[in-house]
């Protein structure tokens, strides 16, 4: 269960499969949410759209989008030369993954488009704690039976997520991919703190926003 931006549904529906009455169509694309053209095009689609976004502390999922992206281009500039203009200058909101954690901006861009009352906010740090508690509160939100409970999901150590426990008759338990609880780099305690003292403001208005505290300061 992974959330490195927010996971939305909702695109043209000419690219999705065909479903039929009662069924569910679902599409995640996670820039969706941080797209400017994204709110517009799919309230042209469907204004009735229900949204999903799965957010993380914004300090924690720029550190793991650092890290996803340091995996795949090694000669990769410092965490502290992205985040901080100037050394430790202003932090560099040009950067996207600083840019992505700015929560209640782009929810204010879609709030243009939707009500509040056609989002459910997933919390990225409750997908790993309880699983199965926020995947009922995405049941209850699509309307659907509470199927899946925690008698599905077992916590894998060696990875730190959740994974899911085979289905009857199947063959393993089904885990993320491995790229997915890859080790952090190691970022100084005095740039998580920075980087703390900056989203902070923002965090409290997406909490205003949203009506939810994700407590992450």
């Amino acid at each position: 269960m992974n959330s490195p931006s927010a996971a939305i549904l909702g695109a043209p529906r000419s690219l999705m499969p065909r479903t039929l009455d009662g069924q569910i169509t679902m599409e995640k694309t996670p820039s969706y949410f941080v797209t400017r053209e994204a709110p517009r095009r799919i309230h042209a689609m469907s204004p009735d759209t229900k949204l999903i976004v799965v957010v993380r502390n914004p300090v924690t999922r720029a550190i793991s989008d650092y890290a996803q992206t340091l995996s795949k281009t090694p000669g990769l500039p410092s965490f502290r030369a992205l985040a901080f203009r100037h050394g430790l200058g202003p932090v560099d909101t040009a950067w996207s993954a600083v840019r992505i954690g700015l929560y209640a901006q782009h929810l204010d861009h879609w709030l243009r488009y939707f009500p509040l009352s056609h989002f459910l906010f997933v919390s990225g740090e409750r997908l790993v704690s309880d699983p199965a508690g926020e995947v009922g509160r995405v049941q209850d939100f699509l309307g659907l039976k509470r199927v899946v409970t925690d008698k599905h999901f077992y916590f894998n150590a060696t990875k730190g997520f959740p994974c899911l426990k085979k289905a009857q008759g199947g063959s393993r338990p089904r885990c993320l991919g491995k790229s997915k609880g890859r080790p952090h780099p190691r970022v100084p305690q005095a740039l998580v703190r920075r980087l703390q003292e900056f989203y902070r403001p923002f965090n409290r208005r997406f909490y205003q926003m949203t009506g939810q505290d994700f407590g992450w300061g």
